[in-house]
């Protein structure tokens, strides 16, 4: 049993994928460096901070971004022996313009060199890779509408990656314009049976935030909405401990459940308010006979404890332990704002 959220204190936008028996979650940074958290388990209840892959200028330099930019949304996949991390980088927030880059990088291991960036494209965020049966790999981001007298979030497309080149190929294509909670992003793509399921997050990131899933027998849609809507949310419950659920993604265990990571936050008792920001949260979903997923506790809301077939063995991570400045560099779980150049901000001082 478990109590959420698993990764707590700014760890939002959580992508899973498993290797083996071994479980990694990548959580967004924003202007942070270095950029995406990835943390590790092996039994889905004790994580500890492994790597932040975008660690060199090459993959990540958001001098001069604002603040709330930088790295957005990452997805972490699994595919062939190699680890691939699709990734956004925002250089502008307010108004109807949004500056958005996506890029795509591979290692053979998690915590190795992870490859000089692969541009995709700048149509909006939220980028993803799904890995399909037949060996082609399917891209997938929300677009952004920068027109003012349209809706901002025009919807998920989907678009052939090759490898070989290096580069989107084919015709884009718009597979699902949402449902009426708007905002419609942060897709994932799966499938399971017959149908290719499309997870998204919508109503946006506040109080009103939701995972949604919709359905298709053809990868190119179209996709049919949930008629039961969200797979979890509690924008109808104001007083329940777990807010602003959604931003989800889904991985099977080694032993065959399936659970599904989101996004949530914990504000302080009488207010909306969140100290710790946005947070990772887990829970157990099954497949119903007609081909939906639900929560395996029923209903819509997310739980605070969740059985995932163990238990937590102590902190969570080095956040709980003292620090010490003994060796060269910074503690692995420190970050500073912006700099992808620490030699120029930071120094050893001899005691």
């Amino acid at each position: 049993m478990v109590n959420n959220p698993v990764l707590r204190g700014f760890n939002p936008d959580p992508s899973i994928c498993r290797v083996g028996q071994d479980y990694y979650i990548a959580t967004s940074t924003f202007e942070w460096y270095p950029g995406i958290q990835i943390h590790h388990s092996r039994d889905l209840a004790n994580w500890q901070l492994r790597c932040r892959p975008l660690s060199r200028p090459a993959l990540l330099d958001m001098v001069g971004v604002p603040d709330s930019c930088g790295v957005w949304a990452p997805c972490l996949t699994w595919h062939e022996d190699l680890f691939y991390l699709c990734y956004s980088v925002v250089y502008r927030f307010d108004g109807n313009f949004k500056d958005t880059h996506n890029f795509l990088t591979t290692a053979p291991r998690i915590d190795g060199e992870w490859s000089a960036p692969v541009y995709l494209n700048s149509s909006g965020f939220d980028p993803s890779l799904y890995h399909a049966e037949d060996g082609r790999k399917w891209y997938l981001n929300m677009v952004w509408d920068h027109r003012p007298d349209r809706t901002f979030f025009r919807g998920i497309t989907l678009q052939e990656y090759s490898p070989a080149e290096g580069r989107l190929i084919g015709d884009r294509r718009f597979v699902f314009n949402g449902s009426e909670l708007d905002c419609t992003e942060g897709p994932h793509l799966y499938r399971y049976g017959d149908y290719f399921y499309l997870l998204t997050a919508e109503g946006g990131t506040g109080y009103d935030h939701a995972v949604t899933m919709a359905r298709s027998r053809n990868i190119e849609g179209p996709y049919e909405l949930d008629p039961s809507g969200p797979v979890v949310t509690a924008r109808h419950a104001p007083g329940h401990p777990l807010q602003r659920a959604g931003h989800g993604d889904l991985v099977e265990s080694h032993d065959g459940r399936h659970f599904l990571v989101h996004l949530c936050s914990r504000p302080l008792p009488g207010t909306r308010r969140s100290p710790l920001g946005r947070e990772s949260a887990i829970q157990e979903v099954r497949w119903t006979t007609d081909g939906w997923l639900r929560l395996a506790a029923g209903g819509q809301l997310p739980q605070e404890q969740v059985d995932v077939g163990a238990q937590p063995d102590g902190p969570a991570d080095e956040t709980t332990r003292p620090d010490r400045f003994d060796q060269a560099g910074l503690p692995r779980h420190y970050q500073w704002l912006r700099s992808s150049r620490p030699e120029e901000l930071f120094r050893a001082v001899a005691p």
